[in-house]
């Protein structure tokens, strides 16, 4: 379990005493209240990753490298060869995409295999697998096909198993447990066509029964993934309010709904550019009676339930990235050895060698950032929302670069499609399908953009905790006054801290990699003291400031992946061998670069061209220039 399971305790109070909402419109105070009401009390800078925001750099957290027992990953190898041994066999990857259909004797293959219940535990059932195990095996299916990939994690990343195993009580567990895992496809229902992360504004709702037996469940969602074929669908939907110090409070409940219940309807399955398999729907409620027995957690929870699902489930994500990418490499960098130019194989050539250097170094570093995460959640880590949502941030973005230069390596065998390639006699890379399939991968489970937001939401809880009350003209001056002098003591004793050297010899790293721990243990303290440093300045419209925020984001992100990054090749370098050499050089080629685009962030925190490029957005919103619509045709 990736979080600790809620308790009735609800952190709305904290979130209120610490953020003044009262200059902010009736919509935005909702959404935000709404969302802080369901996160849990963040622990987030005790974890290595919300320590980097807060100035400390544990290295212990993370090093040495926690690799899998011996037992588990024999567990996992003895699935991982039946899976293989299938997908080559009896999944054409280039016909499914090619027909959008995933065929019958896949889906029941898959099923005895145990695919769909790699987690959940033997005595429901399924393989009882570990988060490691379930992590390499996306790592596997996304090296082969995104459309397998795509069905078998939103089915148990977000689809029924996984809240469950996180909410259920164990009457739904023994329900419903056994039918995800022997194949009986489950989906999540989320967003509307209205509604994507702002869940204040959702309109699918539930009443309860005049028996409160039973709640009736009105309303639509869509890009429901796996909806056309889920016998199963956790559902979120609108409560009654709950007053709460005389105010309404909204309330969002998870559902779990039988798609062969009265008053479901799939109204249409949806097509996208990539995934051309993909199993999702437009799906509609009408009058549709839920009993009270299928509500997960409780009454009002469902946000949470969605948040915290969410937290573990964003791991297969970058897992499946972690196999595209080591994909894309082996396809470029066998055809820079064989493809010659200028009289010497196109790798050789600068341009070229630096997307392979790239390719490379980023697909280690993704693959230790996920994989310790993973062996976090299997160690019972309590609080990894903000590992995992960088994992997530930062692997798909990878990912989705190394597809794009992929297919710049092969160029136009590139944008080729397999099939045009195979009956021309040429090697069948599907690169041109890979393009396709991954580039959902950055919008998936909370895009780029909310990802940053989030993070960097998390980032500053430490200092909403200690100062935000300071600001909060809500609150009585006795108790703001309180507030100011503990954090003037913090503070005062915090702040000198980001500016001592650090003294740590770090011995216990390759030599080639001391001087990159050790600048990234003096970095997160100078990005610490920068991201204070804006907190001053701006104070309560810091949050308003999202391409600032995101560059505190993207420096901490680099930092995480730097760190861990040189953990696992440490772990490494314990082999002496060849593959150690390998390992250090990697990491040691990925921090340097690293390194320049960090710099590249600070840099442009104190220059930049935010305020002018707002300005210029909001002017041609309202008044486009003429020079950006003539002479091109306009939908009539």
């Amino acid at each position: 379990m990736m979080t600790k399971t809620p308790t009735s305790t609800d952190s709305s109070n904290e979130a209120e005493s610490a953020i003044d909402t009262s200059r902010m419109s009736e919509g935005e105070r909702a959404a935000l209240e709404m969302t802080e009401s369901a996160r849990e009390a963040a622990i987030s800078e005790k974890t290595f990753a919300g320590g980097l925001f807060f100035g400390r750099f544990d290295m212990e957290q993370i090093s040495p490298y926690p690799n899998q027992s011996v037992e588990d990953r024999d567990q996992g190898d003895a699935f991982l060869e039946k899976l293989e041994h299938f997908l080559k066999t009896k999944v054409d990857p280039d016909a499914i995409d090619e027909n959008g259909e995933i065929p019958e004797e896949v889906f029941e293959g898959l099923a005895k295999l145990g695919a769909f219940g790699i987690k959940v535990p033997v005595k429901y059932g399924g393989l009882g697998l570990s988060q490691s195990n379930y992590c390499r095996a996306a790592i596997l299916l996304g090296s082969y096909c995104g459309n397998l990939t795509a069905l078998l994690s939103a089915h148990q990343s977000i689809g029924v198993p996984q809240p469950l195993l996180l909410f259920g009580t164990e009457n739904q567990k023994q329900k419903y447990l056994p039918r995800v895992s022997s194949g009986e496809v489950s989906a999540f229902a989320l967003t509307e066509s209205g509604v994507g992360s702002d869940p204040a504004r959702m309109q699918t709702h539930a009443e309860p029964t005049e028996d409160r037996e039973a709640f009736i469940l009105n309303g639509q969602k869509v890009w429901c993934t796996n909806g056309t074929r889920a016998g199963l669908i956790v559902v979120m939907a609108r409560t009654p309010d709950k007053i709460v110090n005389g105010k309404p409070k909204t309330q969002i409940t998870a559902f779990i709904v039988e798609t062969n219940w009265p008053g479901v309807e799939v109204i249409q399955r949806c097509r996208f550019m990539g995934l051309k398999a993909l199993y999702n729907a437009v799906i509609t409620f009408k009058d549709v009676r839920v009993p009270r027995d299928n509500i997960l957690l409780a009454e009002g929870k469902g946000l949470r339930v969605a948040l915290t699902t969410l937290n573990t489930g964003r791991l297969t994500l970058p897992a499946a990235c972690v196999g595209l990418a080591k994909r894309c490499f082996a396809i470029s960098s066998r055809w820079a050895k064989e493809r010659i130019q200028w009289g010497k194989p196109i790798g050789e050539h600068a341009a070229v060698a630096a997307k392979l250097a790239d390719m490379a170094a980023e697909a280690f570093a993704m693959e230790a950032m996920t994989m310790l995460t993973a062996s976090f959640v299997d160690g019972k880590k309590s609080d990894l929302r903000l590992e995992s949502a960088m994992c997530k941030m930062w692997a798909t973005e990878c990912g989705w670069r190394m597809a794009n230069d992929t297919m710049q390596i092969r160029g136009g065998r590139g944008y080729e499609t397999a099939a045009s390639l195979r009956t021309r006699g040429e090697t069948p890379d599907p690169v041109e399908r890979m393009v396709r399939d991954c580039r959902i991968n950055t919008i998936f489970e909370g895009s780029s953009e909310i990802m940053r937001l989030f993070i960097a939401r998390e980032a500053l809880d430490p200092h909403l905790k200690i100062g935000a009350p300071v600001l909060n003209t809500r609150l009585p001056f006795s108790l703001r006054a309180k507030a100011a002098w503990k954090s003037l003591l913090f503070y005062s004793r915090w702040y000198p801290k980001l500016w001592l050297p650090d003294l740590n010899s770090y011995s216990e790293f390759p030599l080639a990699l001391r001087c990159h721990v050790r600048w990234c243990a003096t970095t997160t303290r100078r990005m610490s003291r920068s991201l204070f440093h804006e907190m001053l300045w701006y104070g309560p419209k810091l949050e308003k400031y999202q391409l600032l925020l995101g560059r505190f984001v993207d420096i901490g992100t680099e930092l995480f992946a730097m760190a861990v990054a040189c953990s696992r090749a440490r772990d490494f370098s314990d082999r002496k061998d060849t593959e150690a050499e390998k390992a250090i050089h990697l990491v040691d080629y990925f921090c340097r670069a690293s390194q320049q685009r960090v710099e590249d962030h600070f840099r442009h925190i104190a220059k930049n061209a935010d305020a002018s490029g707002y300005a210029l957005a909001r002017e041609m919103m309202e008044s486009p220039s003429g020079v950006l619509s003539d002479g091109i045709l306009h939908d009539s």
